[in-house]
């Protein structure tokens, strides 16, 4: 997976995520609005077969970034309970 960062303030935090579509982005974008300290987690695919930009903004408490790695983090962590369950049946 190959990110092109954007643009990176303080509260916000803008990428293109390359190789990625809907099915990751809309995981992605709804683990991270789990976070209370985001204000805006959202992306666009511009075209059908173009890269998604990431916009995350939050309120200033934490770096977007992190708040981005964490999410991956725990998204991971939900891929790995599953395919440990699925392991044992």
């Amino acid at each position: 997976m190959n990110i092109k960062l954007l643009e990176l303030e303080k509260d916000k935090a803008r990428l293109i995520i390359q190789g990625e579509g809907h099915t990751f982005m809309n995981t992605l974008t709804d683990e991270i609005l789990k976070d209370p300290d985001v204000d805006v987690a959202r992306y666009v695919i511009e075209f059908q077969f173009s890269d998604p930009e990431l916009l995350v903004t939050t309120n200033g408490k934490k770096d977007p970034l992190d708040v981005i790695r964490d999410a991956c983090t725990r998204t991971s962590g939900y891929c790995d309970e599953l395919l440990s369950l699925m392991e044992k049946q």
